[in-house]
């Protein structure tokens, strides 16, 4: 069965356009149908950014699910961990996360997670669609369901968020652009229960400036304030900040490869990575696995996506698993990615090793890597119409790097990613697919982006 309208992070548009509140109410409906039919309990929790959009979809959300017998509770702005924190904890069938992530604010988006707190794997979205076409009875009187906003479940958010750093932080110097998003309250919130001292920058959200003037996909914005604050270190967040990537003192980008690495890395050495395993993606750089191969690590790669390293931590047991755009998982802490307790995670190893973030900079080199978004009328047939050039690609990179084109979820656009151990290979292995696509599939570069010293998707 095809997708209609759930893509690689929820259902996405632009919200009252293509997200309408009447898609949200059907969403709604849908789910609370869904969680009925599985037996959990007919309570959902619900929570969002700080789009100006975000609370009429969540009030149709809730619609929606209250509509079809289920009780709804909300914790109003909140980080998507938070909400997912929630539904694992209490009494709740499911969670609702109205919230575009990372996208500007004219975006919106409807994602889910279980009763166990993890996002709904592909075939539930499915099944979930699917029931957007039913028709049933809808209950009455005692039958439907009720709304409050309730935000006390945060505080156990809040609890275990400061339970990861027993060391507390006092002495520490932390710069945060909270990117006027989710965490524009509870990121400084949490780093003042620890005891260090914040500079704080994107937590006056106005509903239209989230992600707008900073955040974890413009790092530039925290390197910059980082080293101009006289920071020990800088932590940037996504709207909706379930990733988080970071500035040393100097102004220099530590990523999420980076940030796995050094976490890794701290607890192989007092043999506490147990199994020696970490997830990353296909875009994980190759210096980064060469880096964790050294240290008897073995990096495990998964499809991009948060719900699939999920999945590879599950089957590998690993300890950590995430993505160059610091979305990472710590399984122990809980189930998706969370950019709170990336932050605190890192920011502990600190702590311990007594050592400044710049320390760890130069651990490893990162090979060339790049990435080039290709616009293409139609992606039918694309694999077929330039696999000779694909295969000399590979034939090319053996030994000394990586190719992955795959084409996006949600747009008509190709992403072609390159990876060598040296900027001539490849650059030559790129240019010659990029005239490919041009040239077979009426293509045009969209976006060329060199991710060696970046961030990944």
């Amino acid at each position: 069965m095809s997708r209609k309208h759930f893509g690689t992070d929820g259902v996405r548009g632009v919200a009252n356009q293509k997200l309408t509140p009447e898609l949200a109410f059907s969403l709604g409906q849908a789910a609370g149908r869904w969680l009925i039919a599985n037996g959990q309990p007919r309570r959902a929790v619900l929570g969002r950014d700080t789009r100006k959009s975000g609370t009429m979809l969540e009030a149709s959300l809730a619609a929606g699910l209250c509509s079809v017998g289920v009780d709804v509770v909300s914790l109003g702005v909140a980080p998507t961990p938070a909400i997912a924190f929630a539904a694992r904890t209490g009494n709740y069938g499911l969670g609702g996360i109205v919230s575009a992530s990372h996208n500007p604010a004219p975006d919106n988006g409807i994602k889910f997670v279980g009763h166990d707190g993890r996002k709904l794997p592909d075939t539930e979205e499915l099944r979930i669609e699917a029931l957007m076409s039913s028709e049933e009875e809808r209950p009455t009187g005692a039958g439907v369901g009720t709304y409050e906003l309730d935000r006390s479940e945060l505080e156990g958010y809040m609890n275990l968020l400061e339970s990861a750093v027993p060391e507390r932080l006092e002495g520490m110097h932390i710069a945060v652009d909270a990117a006027h998003g989710a965490a524009y309250e509870l990121g400084p919130q949490i780093l003042h229960r620890l005891g260090a001292d914040v500079v704080l920058m994107g937590a006056s959200p106005d509903g239209l400036n989230i992600n707008a003037e900073g955040g974890a996909t413009k790092p530039q914005t925290i390197q910059d304030f980082t080293k101009g604050a006289g920071a020990a270190i800088g932590v940037a967040f996504d709207g909706d900040a379930d990733r988080a990537v970071f500035s040393d003192e100097q102004g220099r980008l530590i990523n999420g490869d980076r940030t796995i690495g050094i976490w890794a890395a701290h607890y192989q050495e007092r043999a506490e990575l147990d199994p020696p395993v970490v997830v990353g993606t296909v875009m994980s750089n190759g210096g980064f696995e060469a880096y964790m191969t050294a240290r008897g690590i073995r990096l495990e790669r998964a499809p991009v996506g948060d719900k699939y390293v999920a999945e590879r931590i599950e089957r590998t047991s690993a300890l950590v698993g995430g993505e160059q755009s610091g979305h990472i998982i710590f399984p122990r802490r809980g189930p998706t990615g969370d950019g709170l307790m990336t932050m605190l995670e890192l920011l502990r190893v600190l702590k311990v090793e007594d050592r400044p973030a710049s320390s760890f900079y130069d651990d490893y080199q990162p090979w060339p890597q790049i990435m080039v978004n290709m616009a293409v009328a139609s992606k039918d047939g694309w694999e077929t119409k330039i696999k000779a050039e694909l295969e000399q690609g590979e034939k090319d990179l053996n030994g000394h790097g990586r190719l992955v084109v795959r084409p996006s979820g949600t747009q008509p656009v190709i992403r072609v990613m390159v990876e060598a151990d040296d900027y001539e290979l490849r650059d030559r292995v790129c240019d010659n697919i990029v005239a490919a696509m041009e040239r077979e599939l009426g293509g045009h570069v969209e976006g060329r982006v060199d991710l060696t010293y970046a961030l990944g998707d």
